[in-house]
């Protein structure tokens, strides 16, 4: 850590360099990684039918469970598409396109609309791809009547954290949304994902009969899409968050300022799989899920840097228009932002 001089700020640190060093996974504890999130998912799944089976309805909260292991398989879909996984191209690439049929989540469409993402998180001229959609206080106040009802329906919790995972995971997937002209890529990770979606509820009907998939398979997708909903909206709608126009944007102080360090209880940590270190997440994607409370240990300055709670980010759903003059999100009340 010599690198590092005596009282400079967290911003002034070369966190390129310094994160190179926890970029390389252990391919043994990847896959240990993957086993311990799939057998568990499997379980729960087999316990939930199981009960159903046998006329014991309250069996079902096991598909509790099995959505917080779906959740954990997403993630690792997420680490295979940084390439942060395997560290093998292949091996990464096979990895998130598998799970993609678990996730209803098209792996190779999903990784370059999230790839955009990382490279504009925060940036004031490039909102739209991959992120919440976010006003500043001077844009809500220049829509119409009826642009403003539909920026408040759509920020409204139900439809953010109901409507909208059902929307996005269950139909926005089914075609690459966004990357229509970008070649074939994107249509055949959607589509043969959509087949192989296809092929599992048929198999699922086929074994198990349509309870199992109605009953026990869609809620578990319901649930784990609203989860990831929530997450990736507390990773960067928090009140102190960073935003700025593509003039003053730079991506070590969007990364680091504009992403959250969502501080998880440990098995929600562990199930979620540290994505809510997420500012370091967003200064090196490449580094393994598992190796960034590493970093943690290591420049335990990054702490302080973004830090939320549950009961803080609760309280940051209220906050939808970013403020320019006080360059922080604000409710509409502290807005002075009137529906009409």
């Amino acid at each position: 850590m010599s690198e590092i001089a005596p009282g400079a700020s967290s911003s002034d640190r070369p966190w390129p360099q310094i994160m190179s060093r926890y970029r390389q996974p252990d391919r043994w504890r990847s896959t240990l990684e993957l086993a311990i999130s799939l057998a568990p998912f499997v379980v729960c799944w087999g316990l939930a039918w199981t009960s159903l089976a046998y006329g014991f309805w309250w069996g079902l909260v096991f598909t509790i469970p099995a959505a917080g292991f779906l959740v954990r398989l997403f993630l690792i879909q997420h680490d295979s598409g940084h390439g942060a996984f395997f560290a093998h191209r292949q091996a990464d690439d096979w990895t998130g396109r598998i799970i993609g049929v678990l996730t209803v989540t098209p792996y190779d469409y999903w990784r370059r609309t999230h790839a955009q993402h990382h490279a504009t998180a925060g940036n004031l001229d490039m909102r739209g791809i991959g992120d919440v959609e976010t006003l500043t206080v001077s844009e809500y106040r220049a829509l119409s009547r009826t642009g403003r009802l539909r920026y408040r329906l759509y920020r409204h919790p139900v439809v953010m954290f109901g409507i909208g995972p059902l929307w996005l995971f269950l139909l926005q997937h089914r075609w690459p949304v966004g990357m229509m002209r970008s070649g074939a890529a994107p249509w055949i990770s959607t589509m043969a994902t959509n087949v192989g979606i296809a092929l599992l509820a048929f198999a699922l009907v086929w074994l198990f009969g349509w309870q199992a998939l109605v009953l026990i398979h869609l809620p578990v997708v319901i649930m784990a899409a609203a989860a990831g909903v929530w997450l990736f909206y507390v990773q960067h709608q928090f009140e102190t968050t960073h935003w700025a126009g593509a003039s003053d944007w730079q991506f070590k102080e969007a990364a680091l300022h504009g992403s959250s360090y969502y501080d998880l209880p440990v098995i929600l940590g562990w199930l979620t799989a540290n994505i809510g270190i997420h500012h370091v997440h967003h200064l090196a994607s490449r580094i393994p899920y598992y190796r960034l409370p590493e970093v943690l240990r290591d420049y335990p300055e990054l702490k302080a840097i973004g830090r939320i709670t549950i009961a803080d980010s609760l309280q940051g759903v209220k906050l939808v228009l970013w403020d320019e003059r006080r360059r922080k999100l604000v409710s509409f009340r502290e807005a002075g932002a009137h529906p009409f």
